[in-house]
């Protein structure tokens, strides 16, 4: 079965700098969409940001400039960078994979298929 397991959360203040990690195993199927998604309490889980097997890369507008999502195939792991934090990027922080690669918005929750079990990023101010 695929399993993803997210590492890297924690608390920080307004200005600070986390690194997630995404480590995916028992992955059976050609996987082209690698996303990150968050969910703060009482809203809708969106996307973050997406990598492509080409390395394309897609961003909500409101991490571009803060955000970097990169990945590393020979460790099956990808990460999310993310700088200048504000308090409200606080949330549970989702990392996602996809066979998916047309008719499809990499940045949709919709699309993926696997899911991990979430890592909590809490900004303070």
């Amino acid at each position: 079965a695929v399993q993803l397991v997210e590492s890297g959360g924690g608390s920080v203040q307004s200005g600070g700098s986390l690194r997630l990690s995404c480590v995916a195993s028992g992955i059976t199927s050609s996987i082209y969409w690698k996303g990150w998604f968050r969910q703060a309490p009482g809203k809708e889980r969106e996307g973050v940001a997406a990598i492509d097997i080409k390395d394309l890369t897609k961003y909500a507008d409101s991490v571009k400039g803060r955000f970097t999502i990169s990945q590393d195939n020979d460790k099956n792991t990808f990460y999310l960078v993310m700088n200048s934090l504000k308090p409200e990027d606080t949330a549970m922080y989702y990392c996602a994979l996809t066979e998916r690669s047309s008719a499809f918005c990499p940045l949709s929750v919709a699309g993926y298929r696997y899911w991990g079990q979430g890592t909590q990023v809490t900004v303070s101010s």
